[in-house]
């Protein structure tokens, strides 16, 4: 068991749900945090160079090697 401070968590971790009841909390938190999620969304559609039209820059492709010649058979 872990104890710490004479506070034995497997015995009072359960306060917790008599503050926070989540059958009145969990829909407001998902909405909240949807709406977050949305808004960063949002603005980082914004800033130049991203978002749906944002045009890629091809990479520079490498020429390929030139192939190497077999040598002559006599």
């Amino acid at each position: 068991m872990t104890q710490f401070m004479s506070y034995k968590p497997y015995e009072q971790d359960y306060r917790i749900w008599l503050v926070v009841d989540p059958s009145k909390w969990l829909i407001p938190t998902f909405i909240a945090l949807l709406l977050l999620a949305i808004a960063v969304h949002s603005y980082a559609f914004t800033l130049p160079g991203q978002g749906w039209t944002a045009k890629q820059k091809a990479a520079p492709v490498a020429a390929a090697p030139a192939p190497v010649a077999a040598p002559a058979a006599k």
